[in-house]
């Protein structure tokens, strides 16, 4: 399934969706077409209650390079109202991305510089390679990565966040994993592999469960107990205890049986 222009959307047999960044003649660099294919894309997925989770990946040999030369060229010729209708789109984007109902996994390799890395801590969960390369580059060129710090900084950490955004030190896999920003780091040889592995594991789990745990991680944010918290986690256990898939899920564990999850025909 794709109408796009710069990306490509495919859905799996199994149940979930890759989006591929497609633009490798550019690097997969964003530009305004990107970003508005980006969203509407985010809203079939939105849309498609048969999805269990979505897939983030780039075509070619970088995931993204981030702004578009030619793109950042037109927006500086533009006046400030202008600029800013260009960042509410992008922050759309993200903020959509952020909170997409299922599950996201990025899987990054080459380049991922700017606004690239936005998209990667707006997802879940990330891994990439090794020698993938990393960068908030804003300030080499006079800009800040405004949009997409929030999701970087919870994604990485204040502390960390400063470093790279006020140094635009390049970075590669292994640091990103240290500080947060990837969970696990491979040899670039062996990451579609790693992908495939990351793929069977979430196809093992419930598809609503997901949707749920990640509706009260939301609503748990950093952790800070309140009375209005505690009744919200009260109510989520008790709700997914009592739904369709809560009880397949306890009596095929006390069965001793697959869920009927794991034994779902292909969709053709």
């Amino acid at each position: 399934m794709s109408d796009f222009n710069t990306l490509e959307l495919a859905t799996d047999s199994r149940g979930f969706a890759t989006l591929w960044l497609s633009r490798e003649a550019k690097n997969n660099a964003f530009n305004a077409e990107m970003i508005r294919e980006l969203i509407i894309a985010l809203d079939h997925v939105q849309g498609d209650p048969a999805l269990r989770f979505l897939v983030l990946r780039g075509r070619g040999k970088h995931f993204s390079a981030g702004a578009d030369l030619a793109w950042m060229q037109q927006s500086a010729e533009l006046d400030y109202h202008t600029n800013l209708d260009d960042a509410r789109e992008l922050a759309e984007l993200m903020y959509n991305l952020a909170k997409l109902k299922i599950p996201t996994l990025a899987v990054v390799q080459g380049a991922a510089y700017g606004g690239a890395l936005g998209l990667i801590s707006c997802c879940d969960m990330a891994i990439g390679a090794d020698d993938a390369q990393f960068c908030l580059s804003e300030v080499r060129i006079g800009l800040a990565p405004a949009v997409i710090s929030p999701f970087v900084v919870q994604a990485i950490g204040e502390r960390a966040a400063r470093r790279y955004a006020l140094t635009a030190e390049r970075f590669g896999g292994q640091r990103a994993r240290d500080i947060g920003l990837l969970a696990e780091s491979y040899p670039a040889s062996e990451l579609d592999q790693q992908v495939e592995q990351w793929v069977a594991n979430l196809l093992q789990n419930s598809p609503a469960a997901m949707r749920a745990s990640k509706d009260l991680l939301r609503e748990v944010g950093n952790g800070a107990l309140t009375p209005a918290l505690r009744r919200y986690c009260e109510n989520a256990i008790a709700r997914i205890r009592v739904s369709a898939e809560g009880q397949e899920g306890l009596r095929s564990f006390l069965q001793k049986r697959p869920p009927s999850w794991q034994a779902q025909e292909p969709r053709s």
